[in-house]
């Protein structure tokens, strides 16, 4: 006779037969959500449901309308992919994961890509779906993985093997293909229904699916042609340097070479900047209004005063203002659905003033602009300003680039500005290191480092600041004149130095450490870089320290 054990699954208690599994005790649950469950946690930590309950636990399960979930969702979805195209085209075709792209990802083919032919790579995804293929884990040694992951030409991979030291490594097998993934994975193909795809150009198409911040539904793509130059940019740049993933990186680390390849990149962002700077001074006459805006840990505070140095260095006299200083007295800060003050919206920025000011100084005024008491939670106004011939006026704020702001002042007076953190380099062919993962370890370090907080304390207002992000940022980057990427093609192995001994504080029972696994997981792989090359006015600096424009 089979005995019972007790578990709480989602938050209710019951008895459930020992050894049964999650996926068959998740049937009973499928009805309380709306896309298929495809992952579960038990006791915190994230299990797949083809795990064995044999243990009094607590189950919580996950569809994709959750961040495991959609992770989960998105490397199936990507398998799903890279099968359907070796299966059309053969072992030889290939697919590569390349970015973000509007809520989506960005993947370049092996091969000329049509908008038939994507169709047909798309009928074929679903018919692979309609099968119920289940994705199964196989334990193989790794030297046979790397044997495998040549014979079918996707070298990217068989080469980041060479840095993981483990004797035997998990991989998923889908159909007869094997791939290795950086998180779980959903049980079968049955639950990867929810995805698009929409051809971009004759290289490349994005793959869409469902967020958390799309309402968990695939919205029409929209092209960010700002957004995309500077990705191609980035990969030309890459693609000439032959650093185009961790394995490259960790080879240059290996070699010795990598303080050459540190202050190559630091010239290459040093030249961004300047290219930026040039622009303003060609249109001094008319472009007196710098508006800047990016998501957090971006690099806002170092690029803006470099950018202030070589405006200087041009003969302009750049002057500063937050919009954090215009903000309207905390007793009129608009209330957010949980009836907290929500400093983010566009409503707790006095506008109206900031618009009456500008156009004053435009106009050749004195203004007594504020200064924000954030004790108080008044402005106090102690600010002189006058611009001059040759002055400028950068703005930083979140909602900088927002077509509400300054809306009064005309387009030809202002040049606005996103700055963004976009990872230059992924792990192989098919796991990206996302941008947002990138601008999270920049900000546990910082944090920690000038504020004294530990890795949970970050995590906990992560998901409050991507939302921010999400509502107040990102609708807005095609509003920018230009873009500037703030990432080092460097900076991971950097990182990596000071958030690992970081992210081991979490605790097992905590809430927040599979987040820190996980990033533990995929740092693990890249080679660790000295700080000692890295210049002092680096973006980098600005979160390990040692910046000489700022502690």
């Amino acid at each position: 006779m089979i005995e019972d054990v007790k578990v709480t699954i989602n938050s209710k208690e019951e008895s459930v037969p020992r050894g049964i599994t999650l996926l068959q005790l998740s049937k009973e649950y499928q009805k309380d959500y709306r896309f298929p469950i495809i992952l579960a946690s038990v006791n915190n930590v994230y299990k797949e449901l083809s795990y064995v309950v044999n243990d009094p636990c607590g189950i919580t399960f996950y569809d994709l309308n959750s961040k495991i979930g959609n992770r989960a969702h998105i490397a199936g979805l990507t398998f799903l992919l890279v099968v359907a195209v070796k299966e059309i085209f053969g072992l030889d075709a290939n697919v590569y994961v390349m970015h973000s792209l509007d809520k989506g990802i960005y993947i370049k083919t092996s091969f000329p890509l049509t908008e038939t032919i994507l169709k047909t790579i798309a009928r074929k995804m679903l018919k692979l779906v309609e099968m119920d293929l289940a994705i199964t884990k196989v334990s193989v040694d790794r030297i046979s993985a790397i044997h495998y992951f040549e014979s079918i030409n996707d070298l990217a991979k068989a080469r980041i093997m060479k840095y993981n030291t483990n004797t035997y490594i998990t991989l998923y097998r889908l159909s007869n293909y094997y791939n290795y993934f950086y998180g779980q994975m959903p049980p079968s193909t049955a639950s990867l229904k929810e995805f698009k795809l929409t051809y971009v150009d004759d290289s490349g198409f994005v793959l869409q699916f469902p967020t958390e911040y799309s309402h968990n539904q695939i919205k029409a793509y929209t092209h960010h042609p700002n957004m995309f130059k500077v990705f191609k940019e980035c990969r030309e740049w890459t693609k000439l340097m032959k650093i185009e993933t961790i394995a490259d990186l960790n080879d240059v680390v290996s070699r010795g070479k990598i303080a050459d390849l540190i202050r190559i990149d630091e010239t290459l962002q040093s030249n961004r900047l300047l290219s930026v700077a040039r622009k303003i001074v060609d249109n001094k006459k008319d472009k007196k209004i710098i508006l800047l805006a990016g998501p957090s840990s971006s690099g806002k505070t170092t690029t803006t005063t470099k950018l202030c140095m070589y405006l200087k260095s041009f003969g302009l006299n750049p002057k500063m203002i937050s919009m954090d200083d215009y903000f309207v007295d905390r007793d009129k800060t608009p209330l957010n659905e949980k009836g907290e003050r929500d400093y983010e919206a566009f409503e707790a920025v006095d506008n109206k003033l900031l618009t009456k000011q500008i156009n004053e100084l435009l106009e050749g005024k004195i203004v007594l602009a504020p200064v924000y008491n954030f004790k108080e939670g008044v402005k106090e106004f102690v600010k002189e300003l006058k611009l001059d011939k040759d002055d400028v006026l950068l703005i930083e704020g979140i909602h900088a680039l927002n077509p509400k702001v300054l809306n009064e002042i005309p387009a030809k007076n202002k040049y606005k500005i996103y700055l963004s953190a976009l990872t230059e380099l992924n792990i192989d062919s098919h796991n990206r290191f996302p941008t947002t993962d990138n601008r999270l370890l920049r900000r546990i370090i910082r944090d920690n480092r000038t504020r004294g907080y530990n890795v949970v304390d970050t995590l906990k207002v992560w998901s409050n600041v991507r939302s921010g992000e999400e509502k107040y940022i990102f609708p807005y980057q095609d509003e920018a004149d230009t873009t500037i990427n703030t990432a080092l093609i460097y900076e991971l192995g950097v990182l990596k130095t000071y958030v690992e001994p970081l992210l081991y504080s979490v605790d097992e029972d905590s809430i927040y450490y599979e987040d820190a696994k996980r990033l533990l997981n995929i740092l693990r792989l890249i080679l660790p870089i000295p700080s000692e090359s890295i210049p002092d006015d680096s973006i980098i600096r600005e979160f390990i320290g040692g910046s000489c424009y700022h502690s």
